[in-house]
């Protein structure tokens, strides 16, 4: 793979000849820590097993990261490397087959009219052809995660039919999905080795330092989705992950990603008028 940035890192674990094309299942995040907050399900599904690795995609360079106390003086050079070592410990605590840095300013990713990460993420697609995806869901209220989105459906749909993923999951960030229907949701169970969760939330100690507490609030997500899911039963499971199925945009390029997107969002108003309607008249 010829990739864009002369920075981009491949980084693999077990120093494996040939990584790429043995990923399964490929998470495809904008910011260092944001595949192990969205796409532990993945990691989950790959850490112990023998026949089915996890690849990681972190498409910035981590220089806008913020920054306090201990790192308040790093420059965005010296703060790039310390994300850039942060994601690539959390690869080895996860056991991933692959972990890719990208290396792109925000700017880029977020341009409608730049296609160079788009083209980067096509190659790695190519070349892994991975049965999952995880990427950020399109209602996720981060500009950035927008723009990984967008660049991750419009690589998928140029892949030959036939080489493309059967699943494809916008997973929870900047924005969690339960207020989708149940019906909707794709839900995962988080539930095992919740230790591998939490070593791998802490890792990134850059940005926990600077009192975004990213390692609690993630895990705390995950159970209360598990705890509020169902009103009228035990708890299934204890911890639970929701995800947006985008698969259908995948497999049908014609269809529109806006009209599709906000058809969950109409439905979800829909349901909230009539249990209204229904109570008050």
């Amino acid at each position: 793979m010829k990739l864009h940035n002369s920075t981009a890192r491949l980084f693999v674990p077990d120093q494996t000849a040939d990584p790429i094309a043995r990923i399964t299942h490929l998470g495809i995040g904008a910011h260092q820590d944001d595949l192990e907050f969205m796409a532990y399900h993945g990691i989950l599904a790959c850490a112990l097993s023998t026949d089915k690795w996890f690849g990681g995609v972190t498409c910035t360079d981590g220089a806008g990261s913020s920054r306090t106390g201990d790192y308040a003086h790093f420059t965005d050079a010296e703060m790039q490397q310390v994300r850039i070592r942060e994601q690539e410990a959390a690869a080895v605590v996860g056991n991933y087959g692959a972990m890719i840095q990208l290396g792109y300013p925000s700017s880029a990713v977020k341009s409608p009219t730049d296609p160079s990460l788009k083209n980067d993420l096509l190659q790695i697609l190519d070349a892994a052809r991975p049965q999952a995806v995880y990427t950020h869901n399109p209602a996720d209220k981060h500009d950035t995660h927008i723009g990984v989105f967008a660049a991750t459906i419009q690589a998928l749909r140029e892949m030959p039919a036939a080489n493309r993923p059967k699943e494809v999951f916008g997973c929870e960030v900047w924005r969690g999905l339960d207020w989708m229907m149940d019906s909707e949701k794709v839900v995962q169970d988080v539930s095992p080795h919740e230790n591998l969760a939490a070593a791998l939330n802490g890792v990134f100690d850059s940005q926990i330092a600077g009192g975004k507490r990213y390692d609690l609030a993630t895990l705390g997500r995950r159970r209360a989705n598990a705890t509020y899911f169902e009103s009228h039963a035990s708890d299934d499971s204890e911890s639970i992950a929701f995800a947006m199925d985008l698969a259908p945009l995948v497999a049908d390029p014609s269809l529109d990603i806006v009209d599709y997107v906000l058809g969950f969002i109409r439905r979800f108003e829909n349901d909230v008028r009539t249990k209204l309607t229904k109570r008050l008249g």
